[in-house]
């Protein structure tokens, strides 16, 4: 079921908006509002993976860019203990690197800490971790 909430804007506002939903290539203003309101409201309770407390738990994807030559280091991160991987994927991009995705959950603080360890293996190109979205009920 679905309610209707609306709001104020000056013209300007209004034109702005309208040209992010257009070029994020939404093509329903209230779906793109819905969506942009649910990410700020939970950057401002739970921050980034950087900014939150050392013991939150937190699931998402961690992405691993790299060249050849890594790959035990990463299956002994990914067996460490530290973090608990759920899915892996490997693949290898045309200009000669690799990225590894891996569902990941763990707290906060081991996530970091992978990830610095990860951040200081040479030949390692970009480590980066999406967090999942903040859910009060199932996924589905």
């Amino acid at each position: 079921m679905s309610r209707v909430v609306s709001f104020s804007v000056d013209n300007k506002f209004a034109d702005d908006l309208e040209n992010l939903v257009e070029t994020s290539g939404y093509g329903n203003r209230s779906r793109f509002l819905r969506d942009a309101s649910l990410h700020f409201a939970e950057e401002l309770q739970r921050g980034g993976l950087e900014s939150m407390d050392e013991g939150t738990n937190v699931e998402g994807i961690l992405v691993v860019f790299f060249q050849h030559g890594i790959e035990q280091k990463l299956h002994d991160i990914r067996h460490s203990g530290l973090i608990r991987i759920t899915s892996y994927n490997h693949s290898s991009e045309f200009n000669n690197s690799c990225v590894d995705t891996m569902q990941a959950f763990g707290t906060a603080g081991n996530l970091r800490m992978v990830m610095k360890q990860l951040q200081a293996t040479q030949d390692v190109d970009r480590v980066t971790f999406v967090a999942a979205p903040l859910r009060d009920h199932g996924c589905c």
